[in-house]
């Protein structure tokens, strides 16, 4: 892709996260993603190019064990003109969120990333005039935790997720908390699954977007901009959904529209579109640990209606929520049982700063990096080599919580639609779909304190400000449901 000979005016501002920048081009399946820094803060063009690199080799080499070929997508770097960048910089700033303008996008060294627009069918060779649909979740973490680590009880009842919700909810971020609980939607039940993608919709957060053909239709632009309106979606999905018939618009519409979106994306979300089975690793057994959440919505729900049991159907082993979900059990201590193994880990580096390179800890990502990962015992023999093949197991566990997944849709007649390409059904229409998964830069090793103080912090709140409140009114629930049997003594 000759990118010297676009103009800076093709590009439009595509979104960023704390690290990275990303524009797309208007015709073409592409995004450039550009790294950011604080003013004055400006790294060297060989720090930048190293940084591009650790990412780009730690998708490849890494992520890909993980997820699989056909879903991990880490592309490549790029040279650019600087007065090309410099020009485009200039042109997106005011399409940036003012609560992201405290850092500078690169202009200084023009490397790049290059990457294909996952907005759009992967591999893209489709037919291009066809309209697509993506939408992209943040599924975040979907088990409870199972270590023998953890201090509260409370850890092993109701997931990190729900809690947090609430903590969000005081400080401000958001106005009320969503229903989405993450253990319903791995668990692999489409009734669960229906539920969870429901409770995403109408509270999108930062967990859920749709896009049309690259532009986004429905979600937060940031964390205070959301545009969540079912009667809009309504009409911009009616046609991908009933291309054909007169159905009546109305309350009825909308409805009919959504139950048909949750069906494909719940499809699509159980497929399996990759043979590469989670990198072909031993897997952390996902039996370990209970199957659902208490504060889920959907488990009040059953309790209220006398039921106790929870179905979890399982998620097929090649599909991708299944790989994400073992990627994310690598945190098997929790990050009660984790946090002395890094204090172990920054013991050792203190009184050994220069080993720092041979720990590999800001890489190189490659081979023996993964082949390191793959240990999964939890035998501590009190040596810096398991403290530290913990910690980097629990950073890959994170980047696979704070992943997301694009499901990218496309209308097809039944003899387009090739033995090549997945299809999933809905009454009335049928669509060729790709997924794939983004937001893979490995976490940071320096959050790990902030997880660990982050993590107490949700804890505490929750405890004291909503299960206090929830306890009697749950326990009653339980009470009324529960076999009465009278034990008769004599007198």
């Amino acid at each position: 892709m000759e990118v010297e000979k676009m103009d800076e005016n093709e590009w439009k501002y595509h979104g960023e996260g704390n690290q990275s920048l990303v524009v797309s081009h208007c015709q073409r399946c592409v995004v450039l993603r550009f790294l950011k820094s604080p003013p004055n803060q400006n790294k060297t063009p060989e720090e930048i190019l190293h940084h591009l690199q650790n990412i780009v080799d730690f998708g490849k080499h890494v992520m890909k064990q993980f997820f699989g070929e056909n879903y991990v997508h880490h592309g490549e770097i790029i040279q650019l003109p600087l007065d090309f960048v410099r020009q485009l910089c200039l042109k997106i700033q005011p399409e940036r969120p003012e609560c992201r303008c405290d850092k500078d996008m690169d202009t200084l060294s023009g490397y790049a990333m290059c990457l294909p627009n996952l907005t759009r069918l992967q591999p893209f060779r489709f037919a291009e005039h066809r309209p697509i649909l993506c939408i992209e979740i943040k599924p975040k973490c979907g088990f409870i935790p199972f270590s023998s680590h953890v201090s509260q009880e409370i850890k092993h009842k109701v997931c990190r997720y729900c809690m947090h919700q609430h903590l969000k909810v005081a400080n401000g971020k958001w106005k009320r908390p969503s229903k989405y609980c993450p253990l319903d939607l791995f668990s692999g039940n489409k009734q669960r699954m229906h539920f969870a993608l429901k409770s995403l919709l109408q509270e999108a957060q930062n967990n859920l977007k749709i896009f049309k053909n690259g532009e986004l239709i429905y979600g937060c632009k940031d964390d205070q901009d959301c545009v969540c309106d079912w009667n809009e979606l309504a009409r911009h999905l009616k046609p991908f959904f009933f291309p054909c018939n007169g159905l009546a618009s109305g309350p009825q519409c909308t409805r009919t529209v959504v139950k048909e979106l949750i069906h494909v994306i719940t499809m699509a979300l159980l497929s399996s579109t990759d043979t590469c089975r989670a990198g072909d690793m031993k897997t952390v057994p996902i039996s370990q640990g209970r199957s659902y959440c208490e504060a889920s919505a959907f488990n009040k729900e059953l309790v209220r209606n006398g039921k106790h049991k929870l179905e979890s159907s399982g998620l097929p082993r090649g599909c991708l929520l299944y790989k994400t979900l073992q990627a994310q059990m690598l945190d098997m201590l929790d990050i009660e049982g984790l946090y002395p193994l890094y204090s172990r880990v920054e013991q050792y580096l203190e009184e050994f700063p220069e080993e720092r390179s041979t720990l590999q800890i800001d890489g190189p990502y490659n081979e023996a990096f993964y082949e390191k990962l793959l240990d999964l015992s939890l035998e501590d023999d009190g040596t810096v080599a398991f403290a530290l093949t913990k910690v980097q197991q629990y950073r890959i566990a994170m980047t696979a919580k704070d992943c997301s997944i694009m499901i990218a849709l496309s209308p097809c007649l039944q003899d387009e639609c090739s033995e090549q390409r997945p299809v999933v059904l809905t009454s009335k229409s049928r669509f060729t779909f790709s997924v794939s998964v983004l937001d893979l830069d490995l976490k940071p090793y320096e959050s790990i304190p902030h997880q660990y103080k982050l993590d107490g912090e949700i804890v505490n709140y929750y405890l004291k400000n909503v299960q206090a409140k929830e306890d009697p009114v749950m326990s009653n629930l339980f009470k009324e449901n529960e076999d009465c049997t009278l034990v008769l003594h004599k007198v």
